[in-house]
């Protein structure tokens, strides 16, 4: 072997293992990986096949520690273990290899260490049962998949020499230890079917997703090592980051094979990815980012364009991106909030328009004041400002008789002839005040942004017939009136929590790039839209059918607080972007640990003090690993200060996120998209607040609106309880909020 183009990779799992050794083996680890590359017959690794195995050998790593790796051919190597070298070559009959014959990719395990830190440690932390009289038989433990037999169980994607262990599992302490050393493929289907999803449903919803396109050579690992199910990586620098242990550090190296598919895949258009909270649909956006610039031809321009809602997950996606491919990956992307997009598109055509701009709450003021005004009663504030920003605005209606046939699907009360007369004169009347007193609202400015973008794609457009007119050749006098030729902004555009985009985003959006392969790439969950921005894609442009996708698998809460979250969804439908209903159907965690606790208290001043002593409670947890989300910015402050008088710093989340360092994270619940803590609190989810008071007297008066309105309410909270990855407490005081029926009475609230 001359080395100089040897390949060594680091296989998923390994790195696990990795973490747990001491720091300076870590960094022997390192040398060693790039020692190997360089020569790997070099005397000092000591390289040599193991007794009984023709793919697995051993290499030095230091005096200490041995590297175990699968030689794929002469010039292609696997790194799937390191061990303490006097547990090398013992029970060296007890390490197998393969690859699998459904995924096609590389499995290893060791039986040993299964067999050790799983039957026989479980067997010994469940406690011996009271002695039975001497006349009882003594209890036989059923097996946890006693249901299944070993074809079912290979067919799913298990590995073959973990059926046996698998069927001597009696209790989920084992199962989970299980979990922690079988491949990716195996602890997801038995974590699946140990929660009650049938084979059907296992098959088609974890098993088929990473299933191999073709038919499968099991003697051939060295295809087998370039597929996406052997999860793996190769550079110096993507081992140290998965040797750092941070989450994102590991996901820039380590994918999921759902994920990569998603990431690689070549789209005929517009895409979508959805899935639950902490499934990755954010990891995916900026791998695909990267994806898309490594195919993009030399230059010093940016063609691909990540955007997201506001402006805090836009640096949050600026600082990964960075983290994912430097500077170089940096000058190719624009990265920028939507809004943002909107408002410089205005002020390039209209340098002019120097109007401040308002948020919907001072919107909504506005509209009251014109009401008190007009001493007009009729009407609602909110319902006329959903009505001019949905309706109106959201369709681009310019007169009276364009809002007489305006559309109003999903708005709920129907309005009469006359009274959308009456609507529009209000309209118009509140547009005028907001002019006079130089002000405009966010919805403005992104509909006026739509406008001026599908202007320039239009005249795009006509240049570019007119130039096939002419047989391929540039008319100067169609080119763009600064001089420069008109070309659309962007190339790809990669879409970051597409759910609480407005109407007029999409279709800025969709104006800005021309409609081709891999032009829009969007991720985003329904089921986490805590705006009321509700679009059917298709209407506008973009069409997602037959090219969207979900992942299912969560990488940051536990299998035990996605129950709860999820129970506070209930039975309501949500839908996927494009007018179907979208489901969390497989929607699962490999994570384990603590059911979330409920505490009820009197009042909301008792609540705070228990917040408190809580937090004083869990000791030596950093504080910035804390967050209190609250439904109101007034129940922030007084918890704040409640914190304080406890000694305990508090740091308020604004819209552009936390406002300093060190200390525990309060805002509310809006405040909490894109962030997760170790422990998450909930304050405050009482009846009336959760949701808000107001909301129930829609239900008689306005039964559409009453629903969309408690389904955001729902998201709300959904979000703040998916924030959690070690814990979560929910605090209430009176009655619970509705939303908290189901968990009730699952689990009581402990006691104060």
């Amino acid at each position: 072997m001359t080395g100089k183009n040897v390949t060594l990779r680091l296989l998923d799992k390994a790195d696990r293992e990795i973490l747990k050794l001491p720091r300076p083996v870590k960094g022997a680890i390192y040398d060693f990986q790039h020692k190997f590359k360089t020569n790997p017959d070099s005397a000092g690794l000591r390289l040599k096949q193991l007794q009984g195995h023709d793919k697995l050998y051993s290499a030095r790593v230091n005096d200490e520690y041995r590297a175990l790796l699968l030689r794929l051919s002469d010039d292609n190597w696997l790194i799937v273990s390191v061990k303490h070298r006097k547990d090398v070559y013992a029970h060296l009959d007890r390490l197998t290899y393969s690859v699998n014959r459904v995924t096609g990719g590389i499995e290893y395990v060791d039986l040993q260490v299964v067999q050790e830190e799983v039957l026989e440690s479980g067997a010994r932390r469940v406690a011996a049962p009271p002695e039975p009289a001497p006349t009882a038989e003594p209890a036989l433990a059923e097996p946890l998949f006693a249901r299944w037999s070993e074809q079912q169980l290979t067919d799913l994607g298990v590995v073959p020499s973990l059926v046996p262990v698998v069927a001597a599992l009696t209790t989920e302490d084992q199962l989970l230890g299980l979990v922690e050393y079988a491949p990716q493929l195996t602890g997801e289907v038995l974590l699946a079917l140990y929660d009650g999803k049938e084979y059907d449903d296992v098959l088609e919803q974890v098993t088929a997703p990473v299933a191999a396109p073709e038919p499968v050579d099991t003697e051939d690992f060295r295809t087998a090592a370039e597929r996406p199910a052997t999860i793996v990586t190769t550079t110096d620098e993507a081992l140290r980051e998965a040797l750092e242990g941070e989450d994102f550090g590991r996901w820039k190296v380590f994918l999921h094979p759902t994920q990569a598919k998603l990431v690689g895949r070549d789209y005929s258009g517009p895409a979508r990815v959805g899935g639950g909270p902490g499934t990755g649909k954010t990891i995916v956006a900026l791998h695909r980012v990267k994806h898309l610039v490594e195919r993009l031809p030399a230059g010093r321009n940016k063609p691909v364009l990540l955007t997201t809602y506001n402006k805090n997950l836009a640096a949050d996606l600026r600082s990964r991106l960075l983290a994912l491919g430097g500077e170089e990956l940096l000058s190719r992307v624009e990265i920028s909030h939507v809004d943002q997009l909107a408002l410089r598109a205005v002020r390039e055509a209209e340098p002019g328009n120097r109007k401040r701009i308002v948020d919907e709450a001072q919107a909504v003021r506005e509209w009251r004041s014109l009401l008190d005004e007009l001493g007009e009663h009729k009407w609602d504030a909110e319902f006329l400002h959903d009505e001019w920003t949905q309706v109106i605005l959201g369709q681009a209606v310019t007169s009276r008789t364009d809002y007489f046939r305006a559309r109003r699907a999903g708005r709920g009360r129907t309005v009469s002839r006359a009274e959308r007369a009456e609507i529009w004169q209000l309209a118009e009347r509140f547009a005028q005040r907001l002019d006079r007193l130089g002000m405009q609202t966010w919805d403005q400015v992104a509909e006026r942004a739509a406008q001026l973008e599908a202007e320039r794609a239009r005249r795009i457009q006509a240049i570019d017939r007119r130039r096939e007119e002419a047989g391929g050749l540039d008319n100067v006098h169609v080119a763009d009136g600064s001089g420069g030729w008109l070309r659309y902004r962007y190339r790809h555009i990669v879409i970051d929590e597409a759910q609480d985009l407005r109407p007029a985003h999409w279709k800025m959006l969709r104006a800005m790039t021309a409609p081709d392969r891999n032009d829009l790439f969007l991720v985003g969950d329904t089921h986490q839209r805590i705006y009321k921005n509700q679009v059917t894609l298709g209407s506008l442009g973009i069409n997602i059918r037959g090219r969207s996708s979900k992942l299912s698998l969560s990488y940051r809460t536990t299998r035990q607080i996605l129950r709860s979250a999820l129970n506070v969804l209930g039975d309501e439908t949500y839908d996927d972007l494009d007018g179907s209903s979208e489901t969390l159907a497989g929607y699962r965690s490999v994570l384990s640990g603590a059911v979330p606790d409920l505490h009820r208290l009197d009042d909301w001043e008792d609540e705070r003090e228990a917040i408190a002593a809580l937090i004083d409670s869990w000791g030596q947890v950093p504080h910035e690993q804390i967050a209190i989300a609250v439904p109101t910015n007034q129940m922030a402050s007084e918890t704040a200060s409640t914190l304080a008088r406890h000694g305990v710093r508090a740091v308020e989340i604004g819209p552009d996120g936390p406002r300093g360092d060190g200390g525990v994270h309060i805002g509310t619940m809006f405040r909490f998209k894109g962030l997760e803590y170790q422990r998450m609190i909930i304050g405050g989810v009482s009846d009336g607040l959760v949701p808000r008071a107001g909301v129930k007297q829609l239900r008689t008066t306005d039964a559409a609106r009453y629903r969309l309105e408690m389904q955001r309410a729902r998201s709300l909270l959904f979000v703040a309880a998916t924030r959690a990855r070690d814990s979560l407490d929910i605090f209430w005081h009176g009655d619970p909020s509705p939303f908290l029926k189901a968990l009730i009475e699952v689990r009581p609230p402990v006691a104060a």
